[in-house]
């Protein structure tokens, strides 16, 4: 649950975060988006999260012919993927390579945004220097993510990837730790490459063994760490 906004850090200056905000809204570099809402990016620029929380959302371009009138016709589909979040706090960059790309979105409403190039940091040398830390730490992420991806079991495969989000994104509660917004089963099938059905039906089987609880708003959470230790103990499929 790492964010570089919240970290303390008394060789921080306490006003560093605010100030850049400032900076932001002086130079029009700030904006707030509704949820769902695209945030238009480009590559070679640097974006913070200020507020909220931005899914990010890869699409590839596949190529598929089909035979029609004794003639080949060649048609481009678009697969989306969900890739995971960036919380408050948090930098992200956006790299285009064809065939894929990578967009942004709103994930809840009153998201905000601010963006900047990378020379614009060396106004804040410490600031800047938590930004690579940053980008260091959602590498280990994602490497624990591409674990969790080549599991051969598709329940594997989505209780690793829960535990990962909620791990790094989860607040606490009375029963242990949620994701602080929803998540559609279809996004959790897109990241894991199943189903929505197939992820219907297995959430189901992960919440009967009380790895994983619902709350209101389709929340999701992971009990506390000892519960969900012993219960692991004993949990089959």
């Amino acid at each position: 649950m790492y964010s570089i906004s919240q970290v303390p850090d008394s060789s921080r200056p306490f006003l560093t975060w605010q100030r850049i905000i400032d900076w932001a809204q002086e130079h029009y570099r700030c904006r707030t988006f509704s949820k769902d809402e695209r945030i238009i990016t480009r590559p070679g620029l640097l974006y913070l999260v200020q507020r909220g929380a931005v899914r990010l959302v890869g699409t590839a371009q596949i190529s598929a012919t089909s035979m029609s009138n004794s003639s080949r016709l060649a048609a481009v589909e678009s697969e989306e993927a969900f890739l995971g979040f960036v919380g408050a706090g948090q930098p992200f960059e956006v790299v285009a390579q064809s065939p894929f790309t990578l967009q942004s979105f709103a994930h809840v409403e009153q998201t905000a945004v601010i963006w900047m190039y990378w020379n614009d940091l060396d106004n804040w040398p410490h600031f800047r220097r938590e930004v690579l830390d940053a980008f260091r730490y959602q590498h280990q992420r994602k490497l624990l993510w591409l674990s969790t991806l080549g599991q051969r079991r598709t329940i594997d495969r989505l209780f690793g990837f829960l535990t990962l989000l909620i791990e790094e994104y989860g607040e606490p509660t009375s029963e242990g730790y949620c994701l602080p917004f929803p998540l559609t089963h279809a996004q959790i099938g897109s990241a894991i490459g199943s189903t929505r059905v197939t992820v219907t039906r297995l959430m189901g089987k992960l919440r009967q063994k009380g790895l994983i609880i619902t709350q209101d708003d389709n929340l999701l959470c992971l009990p506390e760490e000892s519960m969900l230790r012993d219960r692991m103990r004993s949990y089959t499929y």
